[in-house]
């Protein structure tokens, strides 16, 4: 049953690749200037989810080595205060 349902979502997904690459093409639907314009203004948004995303990653690895250091002072107090 479970081989069934990969297959047909296999060939539900080749179609629909198929379909879209006729759409675009000028014997098909003709959408290769709508294509090109939505990728046109997709990249502003992209840009800006890529930066928000490294904006984040970068706050948190600042937050994590100042949480190291933290940690180490914190153990480094503890041998100190054993010894």
């Amino acid at each position: 049953m479970l081989r069934r349902l990969i297959m047909v979502a296999l060939l539900v997904g080749v179609v629909l690749i198929v379909a879209a690459i006729l759409a675009m093409l000028p014997v098909g639907l003709n959408w290769w200037s709508e294509v090109v314009l939505f990728l046109k203004g997709s990249v502003p948004v992209v840009a800006i989810l890529i930066g928000l995303l490294a904006v984040v990653i970068g706050i948190a690895d600042i937050k994590d080595q100042i949480e190291a250091k933290k940690e180490e002072s914190e153990e480094e107090k503890k041998k100190g205060s054993q010894s």
